[in-house]
C-alpha cells in the first residue's frame, strides 16, 4: 500500500466509501489497535514536515559568504597585515555591525512548525477495537473511523460516512466566508467536496463520522505546512545585491592585478606597489554599503511600523517597492469578511423590509444563530421586539430550512426560512411565480449575493411545537440577500496601486461568479475569470500566457495559487501575495514578498515577510511607497560609488603608472575612503522626491553600468585636468600634488551626492539636514586637515591659496557638468 497522497486518493471525494476502503485496505467500521499501530509505523505520525530553522551561526555565515562581505573581510584583513590596523579594524567592525543588525532583525521570524502544531486539535476521537476513544492527533492514521462534533478542529482529510446537521467553517482553507454544509453520499461534480472533511477546518454545527484518507503532510493543510519547510529562494533584492557584489569583486581584482603588474614591470618598489594596490582595492569597495543598506532598511521598517506594517524580513522592503503585481485573496482583504444583509425583497422582487423583519424574528427566536442568522439580526435588530417564541422546528440541513412559531403584534405566526428552492416548494403559488422567484435568486447570485427565502402563514389553533406537516400552504414573503461586501477603501486603494505601476489580481477559493462580481465592484478587469478547473488543464507555459490578461481567479486550490504566482514571476514580474488563510501559505512562500494580516492564521503569518496590522489595501499602498523610498536612498550610495569613487580609483591607478611618484599614499587613500564613507552616513535619513515612489523601483545592473559609464569617466576627466594643472600650471611638488588632489577628490566625491540624489534640479529638492550635515562636516575636515599638525602625519602640506582656488574652480565646473549629464545617466527613471 502507498501513502494515500498518490493519485488513488488525490480526489478521494469522487470515490464511493466502499471503493475507498478497498484502496486503503480497511473496513468501514474502524481499525484494531494493532492495525492502527502498524499503519502508524508505515505512514508516519499525523504531523507536518519540520521547518528549516536557521541558527544564528548559520545565518551569520550565510551573510558573511556574500561576495561583497568577502571582499570587505579580505580587504580589512590585508589592511591590518600591511600596517593599517585602524583602517582594517574599521572595515571589519562595519561589516560585523551590518551583519549583526541584519541577523537580529530577521531572527524574529516565526517558527512555522510550532505555530502549525498549536493550531490543530491535540485530541481526536476514532474507533479502535469497536469503540470510539480519544487519542493524540499525531496517532490518527489512514483508515481510521473518525468522529467530529461541533467545535472540533478536523484532524485529517476524510470522507464522510454519516452526518447530522453538520457544517464546517473552511474560510482558512478556501477563503469561503460562509459555513459549508457537509453530508454523506456521492459528490455532485468533480469540484464538489461537500462529502469530504479537510484538516484544519472547524466543525460548526452537528456531528459527522468519516473515514480518514490522508494524514500529516499529505493533507491540504500539511501541503501548506510543507511549503514552509522548504528553503526560500533569494529575494530579488538579495539576488541583485549578490550580482552587484560579484561585479565589484571582478572590477577590484582586475584593477589591482593590472596596477600591481605594471608597476612591478616598470621597476617600481614591490612593497609600495602592493600597499598601493591594497589601498586601491579598499577604495573601490563600497564598504559602507552593507551598513547603509541595513540601516536604511531598518529605518524603513520603523517607518512602516508607524504605517501599521510589521517587517519580518528586511530585504522585503525593497521587494515591496519593486513589486509590479499584487495577488490577493478576497476575504478579509478586499472584502470585510463580515456577512451583511444587503437587500430585502418582497414576492414581486421589490425592495421591502418585511422579509428581513420576519427573517430576523425567526433568526432571533430560532436559536440556530449561524452567520446568516447573525446578519439578519444585525440588519433588523428591532424586529423581534414584542415577539415571543411559542414553538419551533430546528434547522434541518437535509431539508435546508427551519421554522419558528411566534406570537406578537400580528398574532400567532409560523415563519419559515431556508434555501429558496426548498421554501418555494412549500408556498401556495403558481408555477410562473415560482419560476420568476427562482430567476430572481439566480440574478442575485450573479451580483455575488447569497439568498434566503422567507415564507409565513397565520397560525390557528393551540400553540405547540412545530412539525414538518405544519410547513404547508405558506405565503411567500420574499428574499433576503446577503453579501460579503468590498471594503469602502478597496477601489481607491486599487486605483492608487495601479497609478503606481502595480496591477492587482484576485486569487480566491470562492465561486468564480462571486469573484467576477467583486472584481467589477473594485474596478478590475472582470470580463474573464479563470477557475481552478481551467488552470488544471493548462501547462505552466500556457498559464504564463493566460495570467497576463486575467485579473480574477476563482475556486483555486492552494497549489494553484502558487502556480499562478510562479507563472507571473516567469514573465518577469515581481510578485507580492496578500493572504490570511492556510490555503494561502504556499503562495505566500513562493511570492517575492508575502503579506499577511494581524489575525490571520498562524500558518499564513509564518509564511509571510510582512504582517499588516490593518487588513486594508491602503496600508499596502503606503508600504509600497515606503519600500521605494528606502530603495531610492540605497541607490544613492551605490551611484555615489559609480560616479566618483570608482572614477577616482581609476584615475589613481592610471596616475600611479604614468607618474614617477605615487599620486596618493596608501594611508591617504584609506583616509580618503574613510572620510567619504562618513560623509554618506546621512543617506538613510534623506528625503525622497515623489518621482522616486511613482513607479516600481528595480535594481538594474544595466542602468548602474550605464550610470558608471557616463559619470565615472566624467570624474576621471576632471582628475586628469587636476593632474595637468598641478604638474604644468602650478609646478606642484609630490607632497603638494597629493594634498591638492586629495582635497579635489574629496570635494568632488562628497558634493556630487547633492547632484545625483535627485532626478530634478538640486535646488528644487533640498537634502535632509542630517545628510547635509554629515557631508559638509566630512568635507570641512578634508579641507582643513592639510593645514593642521595631523596633516603632516598623513604626508600632507599646506597648498598655496592660488592652488586651492584653482581646485575650487575645477570642482564647481565638475558639479555643473555632472548636473548636465545626469539626465542621460539616469534617463530611464527617477532616482529620488
Amino acid at each position: 500500500m502507498t501513502q494515500p497522497s498518490n493519485n488513488q486518493a488525490s480526489h478521494f471525494w469522487r470515490l464511493s466509501a466502499e471503493a475507498l476502503s478497498a484502496q486503503l485496505g480497511c473496513s468501514l467500521h474502524g481499525l484494531s489497535a494493532a492495525a492502527a499501530d502498524e499503519r502508524l509505523d508505515r505512514f508516519g505520525p499525523n504531523t507536518d514536515a519540520p521547518p528549516r530553522i536557521e541558527g544564528a551561526a548559520r545565518a551569520i555565515l550565510r551573510r558573511l559568504l556574500e561576495p561583497l562581505s568577502l571582499i570587505l573581510l579580505v580587504a580589512g584583513i590585508i589592511s591590518m597585515l600591511t600596517g593599517d590596523e585602524i583602517g582594517g579594524l574599521i572595515i571589519v567592525l562595519i561589516l560585523a555591525l551590518s551583519i549583526g543588525l541584519d541577523t537580529i532583525q530577521e531572527g524574529h521570524a516565526v517558527r512555522a512548525a510550532e505555530i502549525l502544531r498549536r493550531s490543530v486539535a491535540l485530541k481526536a476521537e476514532v474507533s479502535r477495537d469497536g469503540a470510539f476513544v480519544d487519542i493524540d492527533v499525531e496517532r490518527v492514521v489512514p483508515g481510521d473511523l473518525l468522529r467530529v462534533r461541533a467545535g472540533d478542529i478536523i484532524p485529517a482529510d476524510a470522507l464522510i460516512l454519516e452526518s447530522t446537521a453538520f457544517t464546517a467553517g473552511e474560510a482558512a482553507l478556501t477563503g469561503e466566508p460562509y459555513p459549508v454544509q457537509k453530508r454523506a453520499g456521492p459528490c455532485a461534480g468533480p469540484d464538489d467536496t461537500s462529502n469530504a472533511l479537510f484538516r484544519g477546518a472547524v466543525a460548526q454545527t452537528g456531528e459527522a463520522i468519516a473515514l480518514v484518507v490522508r494524514t500529516g503532510r499529505d493533507t491540504v493543510f500539511g501541503a501548506a505546512a510543507s511549503a514552509l519547510a522548504e528553503a526560500q529562494a533569494p529575494s530579488p533584492f538579495e539576488r541583485d545585491l549578490r550580482e552587484f557584489g560579484l561585479v565589484i569583486a571582478r572590477a577590484t581584482l582586475a584593477l589591482v592585478l593590472v596596477v600591481l603588474t605594471i608597476r612591478v614591470v616598470f621597476g617600481r618598489p614591490v612593497l609600495d606597489s602592493l600597499l598601493f594596490a591594497v589601498a586601491l582595492a579598499v577604495g573601490l569597495t563600497p564598504e559602507l554599503l552593507p551598513m547603509i543598506t541595513t540601516v536604511t532598511l531598518s529605518r524603513g521598517a520603523l517607518r512602516m511600523a508607524r504605517r501599521k506594517v510589521i517587517v519580518k524580513r528586511l530585504a522585503a522592503i525593497h521587494d515591496l517597492g519593486a513589486m509590479t503585481v499584487l495577488c490577493t485573496d478576497k476575504t478579509g482583504t478586499l472584502t470585510s469578511a463580515e456577512i451583511t444583509l444587503a437587500r430585502s425583497l418582497d414576492a414581486a422582487g421589490k425592495d421591502d423590509a418585511r422579509a428581513a423583519r420576519l427573517g430576523a424574528i425567526a433568526a432571533s427566536l430560532g436559536g440556530d444563530r449561524g452567520a446568516l442568522d447573525a446578519a439578519l439580526v444585525a440588519g433588523r435588530p428591532e424586529a423581534c421586539q414584542g415577539w415571543t417564541l411559542a414553538g419551533r422546528q430546528a434547522f434541518d440541513f437535509s431539508r435546508r430550512l427551519g421554522s419558528v412559531l411566534a406570537t406578537g403584534p400580528e398574532g400567532a405566526r409560523l415563519i419559515v426560512k431556508g434555501a429558496p428552492e426548498t421554501v418555494l416548494e412549500l408556498c401556495a403559488m403558481d408555477q410562473h411565480a415560482r419560476e420568476a422567484a427562482t430567476a430572481r435568486v439566480h440574478a442575485l447570485a450573479t451580483e455575488g449575493l447569497r439568498t434566503v427565502a422567507i415564507a409565513s402563514r397565520a397560525w390557528s389553533g393551540a400553540l405547540r411545537e412545530v412539525e414538518t406537516d405544519d410547513e404547508t400552504d405558506l405565503v411567500f414573503e420574499g428574499l433576503c440577500a446577503f453579501a460579503d461586501p468590498p471594503k469602502p477603501t478597496a477601489a481607491a486603494a486599487i486605483a492608487r496601486l495601479a497609478a503606481g505601476g502595480v496591477r492587482l489580481k484576485i486569487l480566491s477559493g470562492d465561486d468564480p461568479v462571486v469573484v467576477k462580481r467583486l472584481a467589477a465592484l473594485v474596478g478590475l478587469n472582470a470580463e474573464r475569470v479563470l477557475s481552478g478547473a481551467d488552470i488544471a488543464e493548462l501547462s505552466d507555459e500556457a498559464l504564463a500566457v493566460q495570467v497576463r490578461s486575467a485579473d480574477a481567479f476563482g475556486r483555486l486550490a492552494p497549489d494553484q495559487k502558487s502556480r499562478i504566482v510562479k507563472a507571473l514571476q516567469a514573465g518577469g514580474e515581481v510578485v507580492g501575495f496578500l493572504g490570511d488563510g492556510i490555503n494561502d501559505a504556499p503562495a505566500l512562500k513562493v511570492a517575492d514578498v508575502g503579506l499577511s494580516v494581524d489575525g490571520a492564521t498562524g500558518v499564513a503569518q509564518a509564511a509571510a515577510d510582512m504582517i499588516l496590522l490593518a487588513s486594508d489595501l491602503e496600508v499596502v499602498a503606503d508600504g509600497v511607497e515606503e519600500g521605494r523610498r528606502t530603495f531610492a536612498n540605497i541607490l544613492k550610495y551605490v551611484r555615489m560609488g559609480a560616479s566618483s569613487n570608482f572614477g577616482n580609483m581609476l584615475s589613481m591607478a592610471a596616475a600611479s603608472i604614468a607618474l614617477p611618484f605615487l599620486p596618493m599614499l596608501p594611508t591617504q587613500i584609506l583616509l580618503n575612503n574613510l572620510l567619504y564613507d562618513l560623509s554618506e552616513l546621512g543617506i538613510p535619513f534623506d528625503r525622497v522626491s515623489a518621482q522616486a515612489t511613482a513607479q516600481p523601483q528595480v535594481w538594474s545592473m544595466s542602468r548602474l553600468v550605464r550610470f558608471a559609464a557616463i559619470m565615472g569617466p566624467l570624474s576621471s576627466v576632471f582628475d586628469f585636468l587636476t593632474f595637468g594643472a598641478l604638474l604644468y600650471l602650478f609646478k606642484a611638488s609630490p607632497d603638494e600634488f597629493r594634498t591638492a588632489w586629495f582635497v579635489e577628490s574629496m570635494a568632488t566625491q562628497i558634493l556630487v551626492i547633492f547632484v545625483i540624489r535627485t532626478y530634478g534640479r538640486p535646488w528644487h529638492n533640498w537634502p535632509d539636514p542630517v545628510l547635509a550635515a554629515s557631508s559638509l562636516i566630512a568635507l570641512f575636515a578634508a579641507i582643513a586637515l592639510p593645514f593642521t599638525p595631523l596633516g603632516t602625519w598623513f604626508g600632507f602640506v599646506a597648498p598655496p591659496p592660488i592652488m586651492m582656488a584653482g581646485i575650487a574652480l575645477l570642482v564647481v565646473v565638475y558639479l555643473a557638468c555632472a548636473e548636465l549629464l545626469k539626465p542621460f545617466a539616469i534617463r530611464t527613471g527617477p532616482t529620488g
